[in-house]
């Protein structure tokens, strides 16, 4: 009986930490697109608990595929690589946005045009999987009342 408590105790302190444990998408957002192209989503991803964890696939419905990919520029030349997971340290965060990580959506399934969103489940090497909406739009949206 103590041992079935006990186990049943640890089971649930368990699921309690990994679910605080979850990382949040702020600011999610992605550019227009016609429909079979490329689209470009882009996001602040947070971690709040105390241990780290990293994006490492996202599903949209949306696309045919979904890669996460880096850019950078080194000696004057700029470069784009797909990359298989992303770290996100334990109470940080990292920022997806032009010219660093940011998401490929391919083969989109319909034109994504301004005001439009577009849906997508973000997978995390802890198992956590957070839905996020991407507003389609110009620029990153504005978050300055967020919270508020």
């Amino acid at each position: 009986m103590i041992r079935a408590l006990l186990i049943a105790a640890t089971a649930m302190m368990a699921v309690t930490a990994s679910a605080q444990a979850a990382p949040s998408v702020q600011a999610a957002w992605s550019r227009p697109a016609s429909q079979g192209t490329t689209g470009a989503g882009f996001m602040v991803l947070v971690n709040a608990g105390a241990k780290p964890d990293a994006l490492v696939a996202v599903e949209s419905m949306g696309a045919r595929q979904v890669q996460i990919h880096q850019s950078s520029v080194s000696g004057g030349m700029a470069s784009m690589k797909m990359v298989t997971s992303v770290p996100i340290p334990a109470g940080g965060r990292v920022s997806f946005v032009p010219g660093g990580y940011h998401l490929m959506f391919m083969g989109l399934t319909k034109a994504q045009k301004v005001g439009d969103s577009l849906p997508a489940t973000l997978v995390f090497a802890s198992g956590a999987r957070i839905k996020a909406v991407f507003a389609v739009g110009l620029t990153a949206p504005d978050n300055s009342h967020a919270g508020h």
